[in-house]
């Protein structure tokens, strides 16, 4: 398994893109996490706190796709390093108000100036794709190995934010996300030797990726996917607290990422059969049924024990999580041409965004009205939109792939619109 691993870092500059890739990263799983904990604590509420982290996916999902474009045109160092210093500007504005009581308003501009915030992994797995296109097993395990950093990004990241929220000062965890992204794109930009060529708008008439229908079913389906991530993670911060035990909620939310991490590392090393579109369709299929048992673990048992087995539950739905991620991005990177990929990977990170907008603030409403235990209604209701939308796009992720397929062996452009 690991002899896979190794040789995807023989290619020279490999480890140093994805070692700091993975620092640039950790501000996504505690930016969110990080607001909510400091505004349920400052402000006394988890509506205000659920829809300020959803302003601030509203945003990235907005703006997102966006600096992506700019990337895939001017380069990833040219544009990465001044959207990342706006992120900054905007995070301590964000922190000022939320620590001087400032009126709620200001929380939700500057969470919008966040939205510009650079999309690390799309940058890092835009390295790997230049390195291993013609090389689709190594692509397959360098995906899946992003996939578990990725899951090691959402367990570290919310057992830091929230532990420092609640055990140093409520801005703790927010303030370490904005550190960890300065730091992280600093160091990752300088890896000048392993970043993609740009690609002039003229590569592909200057069309936006996201005319690709088989893209648009990508997007769809994550944005139900991020209502999953968004719901989950506020319910279950809101399910500690009810308990008594909210500094756990980190704890129960790294094991739900380390049950994705685990499949991950054990996916990669694999070669799996079927296609794309049917090991995509399956995953989600998967998550959406493994919403189950944690509805039904949070109606019925209390206390510590409560969380206990809420985390036995997570960490089962975790194990859907990276083979479907990892799926996903082989779909870009089979729907769309290499002169957009980094756009491409950026829309199902908005896909994501909106789905965390959705979810986190959906789920906000819900434990303010009914409680920490009937939130947990809202991801299994997002499971099964995804499900459907999957379902529905099958065929066109069949075509899609093929039809790629097909232009590379007669060396022609890929169709977008298709």
């Amino acid at each position: 398994m690991l002899s896979s691993y190794r040789q995807i870092f023989a290619a020279p500059g490999s480890l140093a893109f994805s070692s700091t890739g993975f620092i640039a990263r950790l501000p996504i799983s505690m930016a969110g996490i990080g607001i909510v904990t400091m505004l349920s604590q400052l402000r006394g509420s988890y509506g205000v706190a659920g829809a300020v982290s959803a302003t601030l996916a509203l945003a990235a999902a907005a703006l997102g796709p966006a600096v992506s474009w700019l990337v895939d045109r001017q380069g990833q160092r040219r544009v990465a390093l001044p959207a990342a210093a706006l992120t900054v500007l905007a995070s301590a504005g964000l922190l000022l108000c939320a620590h001087f009581n400032a009126p709620s308003w200001t929380l939700f501009l500057f969470a919008i100036g966040m939205g510009v915030m650079p999309s690390a992994g799309a940058m890092v797995r835009a390295r790997w794709a230049h390195l291993y296109r013609d090389e689709p097993a190594k692509l397959h395990t360098a995906y899946s190995f992003e996939a578990v950093v990725d899951e090691v990004c959402f367990i570290v990241g919310p057992i830091l934010a929230i532990g420092l929220a609640t055990n140093a000062f409520p801005e703790a965890g927010a303030l370490a996300a904005v550190i960890a992204l300065a730091v992280g794109i600093v160091l990752f930009t300088a890896q000048r030797r392993t970043e993609p060529p740009v690609h002039p708008a003229a590569a592909h008439g200057g069309r936006s990726a996201i005319l690709n229908g088989g893209l648009v079913v990508l997007v769809l389906t994550f944005i139900a996917t991020g209502a999953i991530f968004g719901s989950v993670e506020i319910v279950t911060v809101a399910f500690a607290d009810a308990q008594g035990h909210k500094g756990l909620s980190s704890v129960v939310l790294a094991v739900w990422a380390l049950g994705s991490g685990l499949a991950g590392v054990v996916y990669g090393a694999l070669k799996p059969k079927g296609t794309l579109a049917t090991r995509f369709f399956t995953g989600v299929l998967m998550m959406a049924l493994s919403m189950v048992p944690i509805l039904f673990v949070a109606s019925s048992v209390h206390g510590l024990g409560g969380l206990v087995a809420a985390g036995a539950a997570l960490l089962l739905a975790g194990v859907a999580i990276s083979p479907t991620l990892i799926s996903a991005m082989a779909l870009v990177e089979r729907l769309v041409p290499a002169a957009q990929l980094t756009e491409g990977m950026s829309w199902t990170t908005t896909g994501l965004a909106l789905g965390v907008a959705f979810g986190s603030s959906t789920g906000g409403w819900v434990v303010d009205a009914s409680g920490a235990a009937a939130g947990y209604w809202v991801p299994l209701v997002a499971g099964v939109f995804g499900v459907l939308v999957a379902l529905v796009g099958l065929r066109r992720l069949r075509a899609g792939v093929a039809a790629t397929e097909a232009a590379e062996e007669l060396g022609q452009p890929v169709d977008l619109e298709r």
